[in-house]
C-alpha cells in the first residue's frame, strides 16, 4: 500500500473517471490531449505550464504555438514522452483508451477530463487549479461561469418553448441527444431538442426524421467559424417550419462544441437565435 505524503495529500483531486489524482508538487509540465482541455487549462490559470497539446488547440492564441503530440484520436506517444510531462490531462470522450492507459502504466499522472455540463466545466477548472497551483485564477473563472449561467437561467426561465434540430454534421447527418451539453444550453434558452431521446450522445439520423419532426428552428455550427453552407440544403424544403419562418441559424462551433467557459458565450448566441424564432411567430 502506497503512502501519500502530507504535501501530496494537499494536492489531491478526483477526476471525472472517479480516480484520485495526487501530485507531490504543483504540476510544471502539462500536456493537454484535446483542444477543449487546452482551453480549460488556460482558463484555470495554468497556461504557462502547458508544454504540449494536440492538433486544433487554437484557443487562446498562445496555445497555437505549443508543440503538437498528435491528434485527440491518435496521440503521438513518442512526442508526448519527449516533453517529460508531470501531468497529462486527457479527454475521456475522444482519446484512445489504450494510449491513455499506456501513459498511466509508464507512471505518468493522468487527469481524466470528461466535462458534460456547466457545473462539471466549473469544477474541472477548480480541480486543475489545485493541481497546477493556480487556485485563485481557477476559482475566479469557475465563479464567473456559475454566475453567468445562473443569470441566463433566470432570464429565460419563462420563455416559450421552441422546437430545435441542432445539426452537428452533414454527411452523415448527425445531431445531439438530451445528455449533450449543447442540448443543456438549448434547454436553458427554452429550446426543445427534438432528438433528445436518442441513445447515442451524437446520433446519426435521417433527413426524413428531421422533416417529420418539423422543427421550428434549425441550428448548425457548420464545418468552421464562418461556414454556414450546411443550412443551404434545408432551403429545398420550403414547407419546413424552420425554413418557412427563416429560422435557419448559424453559430460558431468553437463556442458550443467544446465544453469550456466559452460555452457561456455560445449559449448566449443560442438564446438570441431562439428569441428571434419567437419574434417571427
Amino acid at each position: 500500500m502506497s503512502v501519500v505524503s502530507a504535501e501530496e495529500a494537499s494536492r489531491c483531486v478526483v477526476d471525472d473517471s472517479g480516480t484520485e489524482v495526487c501530485l507531490a508538487a504543483p504540476a510544471q509540465r502539462i500536456v493537454a490531449l484535446a483542444p477543449s482541455v487546452t482551453e480549460l487549462l488556460f482558463a484555470a490559470g495554468a497556461g504557462e505550464k502547458v508544454v504540449g497539446a494536440v492538433s486544433f488547440s487554437d484557443y487562446p492564441k498562445a496555445a497555437q504555438a505549443l508543440p503538437r503530440v498528435g491528434s485527440y484520436d491518435r496521440i503521438d506517444l513518442e512526442a508526448l514522452l519527449a516533453l517529460e510531462p508531470d501531468l497529462v490531462v486527457s479527454w475521456d470522450g475522444g482519446n484512445p483508451r489504450e494510449q491513455v492507459e499506456r501513459l498511466s502504466a509508464l507512471g505518468i499522472k493522468v487527469f481524466h477530463s470528461d466535462a458534460k455540463s456547466f457545473e462539471t466545466i466549473a469544477s474541472t477548472l477548480e480541480r486543475l487549479g489545485v493541481l497546477a497551483d493556480s487556485q485563485d485564477k481557477a476559482e475566479q473563472a469557475a465563479t464567473a461561469l456559475r454566475d453567468d449561467i445562473r443569470d441566463l437561467t433566470q432570464r429565460y426561465a419563462d420563455s416559450e418553448p421552441v422546437s430545435v434540430f441542432y445539426e452537428v454534421w452533414e454527411r452523415p447527418l448527425m445531431t445531439i441527444n438530451g445528455q449533450h451539453w449543447i442540448s443543456q444550453s438549448l434547454a436553458l434558452c427554452g429550446g426543445v431538442n427534438l432528438f433528445a431521446d436518442e441513445a447515442p450522445m451524437v446520433p446519426r439520423i435521417s433527413q426524413e426524421a428531421v422533416l417529420a419532426a418539423n422543427p421550428e428552428a434549425i441550428i448548425t455550427g457548420g464545418m468552421g467559424k464562418a461556414d454556414s453552407s450546411w443550412l443551404d440544403a434545408w432551403q429545398a424544403y420550403p414547407h419546413l417550419k424552420a425554413v418557412e419562418r427563416d429560422n435557419l441559424f448559424f453559430i460558431n462551433p468553437d463556442l458550443v462544441q467544446r465544453a469550456t467557459p466559452r460555452l457561456v458565450e455560445g449559449t448566449k448566441s443560442l438564446c438570441r437565435h431562439l428569441e428571434s424564432a419567437r419574434e417571427r411567430r
